[in-house]
């Protein structure tokens, strides 16, 4: 069964940095671009970045710059670096692999950014 398991979400003040994590299992993980996505109450589901599986990387324009998308292979894992955290980065944020016909998500992980 293919899993996506996020961590490392929590409370940070503005400026501050947090390290996501995305446990992955069920497939081979190597295969496949990988993504987060994000969730603010009352906002659509955004695309955060991306990471192929040659380790090209895409950024939404509202973290460019500030996050950054790796991946361990090995480890079956993709991190989610952020970095100079704005209120605004606030909400829940959810790993992704995505093929023709079929998304699969973790549960999330909250991230919060408030003084």
């Amino acid at each position: 069964q293919v899993q996506l398991v996020e961590s490392g979400g929590g409370l940070v003040q503005p400026g501050g940095s947090l390290r996501l994590s995305c446990a992955a299992s069920g497939f081979t993980f190597s295969e496949y671009a990988m993504n987060w996505y994000r969730q603010a109450p009352g906002k659509e589901r955004e695309l955060v970045a991306t990471i192929g599986t040659a380790g090209g990387k895409n950024y939404a324009d509202s973290v460019k710059g500030r996050f950054t998308i790796s991946r361990d292979n090995a480890k079956y894992t993709v991190y989610l670096q952020m970095n100079s955290l704005k209120p605004e980065d606030t909400a829940v944020y959810y790993c992704n692999r995505r093929t023709y016909g079929r998304d699969y998500w973790g549960q999330g992980t909250q991230v919060t950014v408030s003084s």
